[in-house]
């Protein structure tokens, strides 16, 4: 696979050669009698057009994967500053009270990663909103099961957001492996059909540079 700064010449490179050979008959008259007609140019313009298809594709997949990247991000940092604000009541609440403060798992620093993250929220919910006691001493610092409820909420949108993006994420990886296997294919076509009419056009320079061939240096 080229790398990604020289997809556009590709595309570019095998626009001009194969839409002016298919439009010029004296071209394709020379062309023909080294084994590319008009049928095996336009198989390559078919090359041309399902690599082009499937660089919009992956372009169309990677923003959507970006946008659903960002949304994950907008709600965890949501989900994160309500959660942290109940730890750090929690925390209080229970700073004589190593048992609790273990159910809920409120000591030490919360996990980075976002699958840490989330198996740590969701046991300070699930643990909180089980337990009429524990409820019942949160409600004394504001913490009301109404607001544990809201805040238990916003870490499953979270966790439906972090889905989706992993969705998009898949889609956008698929999406570029197709392009860069069609892209091979078109390169490898357009580096043949070059190398063959530089012969075939030998006699008729001009005709080489209407497909934006140069000659070498």
């Amino acid at each position: 696979m080229p790398p990604k700064q020289t997809i556009e010449s590709i595309f570019d490179r095998s626009r001009i050669a194969i839409e002016n050979s298919l439009s010029n008959p004296t071209i394709q008259t020379y062309l023909s009698e080294y084994g590319y007609s008009k049928e095996k140019i336009q198989a390559g313009q078919q090359l041309y057009q399902t690599a082009l298809d499937l660089q919009q594709k992956q372009r169309r997949e990677y923003g959507e994967q970006i946008e659903a990247t960002a949304e994950r991000d907008k709600l965890w940092d949501i989900a994160h500053a309500t959660y942290m604000k109940f730890v750090k009541i929690a925390r209080i609440a229970y700073k004589n009270n190593t048992g609790i403060a273990t159910q809920l798992g409120i000591n030490g620093n919360r996990k980075e990663s976002f699958s840490g993250w989330l198996l740590d929220a969701n046991q300070f919910y699930n643990n909180t909103l089980s337990n009429d006691s524990i409820l019942k001493t949160l409600a004394e610092y504001g913490i009301t099961p109404a607001k544990l409820e809201s805040g238990k909420a916003e870490v499953q949108a979270l966790a439906a957001a972090n889905s989706t993006q992993e969705k998009e994420k898949g889609e956008a990886q698929e999406a570029t492996q197709k392009r860069d296997a069609a892209l091979d294919a078109l390169s490898d076509w357009i580096s043949d059909f070059v190398a063959i009419a530089r012969i075939a056009l030998e006699p008729e320079a001009q005709l080489l540079e209407s497909l934006g061939i140069k000659e070498p240096s």
